[in-house]
Formats: C-alpha cells, sequence, structure tokens
C-alpha cells in the first residue's frame, strides 16, 4: 500500500468545512496548525496596517488514490469560482512510515477493497 501527504492551507473560516469533507471521505487523522500568510498582494485595513487573515494548515496521511479523491473535494471548496483560489492543497509522496495506528491502516485496505 502506497502513502502520501496531503497538506492543504485553508482560511481559518474554512477549517471545518475542508476537515468535514476530508473526514467524509474517509481521512482519519488530521494535524491541525495555525498559519499566517503573506501574499503578494497586502489588504489595507483600519488605520493603513494590513491584515491577510489567519490560515490553518491541514495535515494528512492518506493511501495515495484516497489523497486524490480528498485533494479535489477541498479544492473544490477553496475555489468557488474560476481563477479565485483561497487556499492551496497539495500531496507529497511519503516514502517511509512508522506509527500510523492500525486501525486506520485497517480503514484505507477497507476503502481500497471498496473501490477496485
Amino acid at each position: 500500500m502506497k502513502f502520501s501527504v496531503l497538506v492543504a492551507i485553508v482560511p481559518e473560516d474554512q477549517e471545518q468545512e475542508c476537515i468535514d469533507a476530508a473526514r467524509d471521505l474517509g481521512a482519519g487523522g488530521i494535524t491541525v496548525l495555525s498559519g499566517r500568510g503573506i501574499s503578494n498582494t497586502a489588504k489595507k485595513t483600519f488605520f493603513g496596517l494590513t491584515y491577510d487573515g489567519s490560515q490553518s494548515v491541514l495535515v494528512m496521511v492518506l493511501e495515495k488514490g484516497l489523497s486524490l479523491q480528498i485533494l479535489k473535494s477541498i479544492q473544490k471548496l477553496l475555489m468557488p469560482a474560476e481563477n479565485d483560489s483561497q487556499g492551496l492543497v497539495f500531496t507529497l509522496p511519503l516514502e517511509h512510515l512508522g506509527g500510523i495506528d492500525m486501525s486506520q491502516f485497517q480503514k484505507f485496505e477497507q476503502h481500497l477493497k471498496e473501490n477496485i
């Protein structure tokens, strides 16, 4: 079984929506980190101070096929209109893995059997 790491950088207000979408498709554990983004165009706000907003970084270890399904689901949430992305989602191949909960591994196996 091949695994990949899915990383989604999402606006803080869309965090739960993206987590729910990933869980609905079979994601088990999700690590949530707080982030702060700096874009190439700063948004002006009160008294000339700039604010780019807080972001959440979602990190998941998934079976490779499942990671693509979840990536597409989160991408739809982050791009409500063409050319209007509100975040970033990508996967990285995972070569070595230790410490994964065996119940999660069994869920991945079950997912593979159901989708073959």
